[in-house]
Order: C-alpha cells, then structure tokens, then sequence
C-alpha cells in the first residue's frame, strides 16, 4: 500500500500538484514511518509549497534515518537557503559533496553560500549572484488543483517561551519521555523538535524563529515533566513572539545591564525603597561639575537607579523600557508586571516602530 501511495505522490508532484503530492507524502510516511527516501520527497513537496521549517525537518528526519542520502543534505540545504539560513545550509552541502564527489550542485550552491555570507557579514562588496541551476526548480507559480486537505490536529503538547536579554528558553510540556526518545535541532533561525515515544503519536514542532540563535551555544535538557530548550540569541533583541511573522515589528536593541538568572524572579513582598529625590539632584550635580551633555548625564542617571535597586525594580525597569520602545521609564513592577507598557512619546512627537 505504502509503495502505491509513493508511486501516486511522484505522479502528483511532477504534474505540479504540490498538495496532493504532500498529503499522499504523508499518508505513505504513517504505513512506513521508517524509509528515509519518503522523507526527502516529502521534503521536495514542502519546498515546493514554500513550508521551509517543515522541508527541514523532513531532511533532517530522512539525514538520521539514512545519513548516506546525500539528496537529503541538499533538500536541507535548498530550505535552508530560502530561508536565508546560509551558514546552516553551507555545512549541509559540505557533508552532500562528500556523499556524491562528482555532483556539480554541491559546490555551485556551496559558493553561493559563500558569496552570501560575505555580503552579510562584509567581508566582500555586494554584488550579484548569478542564478545556479540545481535539480530544485522553482515553484510553478500557476495555483495547482484545490484538494480537501483536514484539519491539522492539535499539538500533542503544550508549549510556552519566556526569554532573557541573551537567550530564550522553550518549555514543552511532555511528560514522562526517555531522553532517547528526543531529537533536537538548531538551524541559525529554526528550531526543530521531534518526540518519538513508545505507545505515543509521533510529535513534531518546527518552528521559524523571530530572530536568529547562535546553534552552537544552544542546548536542551530533557525532564521528568517537561523538555526545556535554552536558544542563544544572536542579538540582545526582545522577542516580541516565538515564531517568526512579518507583521511583528523587531523591537530596538537596548543597552541595559542584563539581569544573570537561570530561571524568572518573581516579585518580592518588600520592595527596597530608594531617594529619587536625592539620586536626580547627585545626577544634576556631576553634570554641572563635569560639564556632561545631556545624553551623558541622563545614561548615568538610568545607570545610578538601576545599580542601587532592587530586584523587582530592575524587572519594572527592563520591561517597560523595551515594551514602550524607550519612551516610559518605570520602577513599579506591581503596575507594569501585569500588562504590557505603552508607548508614550513627548507632547508633539509621534512614536514609529522600529524596523529591523
């Protein structure tokens, strides 16, 4: 039945029906769970349908199940450089060409990667990149015939995210699950997590991120209740989401001390009590005496009450600074811990959002 089903999936994908192709993908995948060649196709598919995050874990699914497939590194690769991911997708064709020495694609798409990464990091002039033609073509832009596809479940598991100025962590809530069980992988703005467990449905999240990590510092630990991801941020960038959408806004970088805690603090019933009075007046002093501009004597000030509070001001402090987009400036964290700070602009200025 499965090899039937794979027979008519190849048949819808070369007559350009992506969706029935990736349904038939998928039914075949639950007969056969285990054969890597379904996975890679499937991979194909999600290409096809711009489904990145999913195109890369079914390439990473396929590479663990058959780490010899060197198509599989270069279905890998191709999402990944849809996704801008190039460093992820340079060392996916790296171990493609040593698979398959004497495909041509390998080192074609590896110098585009390249040439890439030195136009983001600056290393080379930008310039353009000629067009490298690989077996991938590009998505017929014709809308392919409208199947009836279901409803996709409900995740199996829950999850949730908070994040410091240097890393987010990902809480999924699954209980009772052998570490053996668990594959986690980290692309430069991908997260994708896998939970295979005896007697349990197969769970897959995929996520795009809404900035990029740093995948070599980033880890994960699986417990007795839970799996918990730690995400090295590449940018100290307050994450307005976990997902990545256009419409969200990147929030400006801020330059606040950053609070060291491995989990969230909570508000304290004694909050220290600090002479405003006194530290504005200190402020307004030095910079009289030491002649600083304006900006200058200000930082200080912020650095002053931030080194002299207390936990719950810090957190009052950060929070509604990075929500108002540095317009309000507050220490209570009973009034800004509740609900998100607005932004507050001065009379006759208008506050825009920051574009990343």
């Amino acid at each position: 039945m499965a090899s039937d089903l794979e027979i008519k999936a190849k048949e819808a994908f070369i007559d350009d029906h992506f969706e029935l192709a990736l349904e038939l993908y998928s039914q075949a995948i639950e007969l056969n769970p285990n054969k890597a060649e379904l996975y890679a196709d499937r991979a194909q598919a999600n290409i096809k349908l711009n489904n990145l995050p999913e195109a890369v874990a079914d390439a990473n699914k396929a590479i663990e199940l058959e780490p010899s497939m060197s198509k599989a590194y270069l279905r890998k690769a191709t999402a990944c450089m849809k996704l801008e991911e190039y460093q992820t997708a340079k060392a996916a064709l790296e171990t493609g060409t040593l698979l398959a020495p004497g495909e041509s694609r390998f080192s074609k798409l590896i110098k585009e990667c390249e040439e890439r990464i030195a136009e983001e990091t600056g290393e080379l002039p930008k310039q353009t990149v000629e067009e490298v033609t690989t077996n991938v073509e590009p998505a017929n832009e014709v809308e392919p015939e409208s199947v009836p596809v279901a409803a996709p479940p409900k995740p199996i598991y829950r999850h949730e995210f908070y994040q410091k100025p240097e890393e987010v962590v990902v809480t999924i809530f699954a209980k009772g699950i052998p570490r053996e069980c668990v594959s986690v992988d980290y692309g430069e703005q991908i997260l994708s997590v896998a939970i295979d467990a005896p007697g349990k449905d197969p769970y897959n999240f995929q996520p795009r991120l809404f900035g990029k990590i740093i995948p070599d510092k980033c880890r994960y630990e699986v417990m007795s209740t839970k799996i918990e991801i730690r995400l090295a941020k590449a940018e100290p960038i307050q994450w307005t989401s976990l997902e990545f959408t256009s419409e969200v806004a990147v929030p400006q970088r801020v330059n606040l001390p950053s609070v060291s805690a491995e989990r969230p603090v909570y508000p304290s019933s004694k909050p220290k009590r600090v002479d405003w009075d006194k530290l504005e007046a200190q402020v307004k002093k030095e910079e009289k005496d030491e002649k600083l501009d304006g900006d200058a004597a200000l930082n200080k000030f912020f650095r002053d009450i931030y080194q002299d509070a207390d936990e719950d001001t810090r957190r009052a402090i950060t929070k509604s600074f990075v929500e108002s987009n540095g317009t309000v400036l507050s220490t209570n964290w009973k009034e800004v811990g509740a609900k998100k700070v607005e932004g507050s602009p001065p009379d006759g200025m208008e506050l825009k959002k920051w574009e990343y």
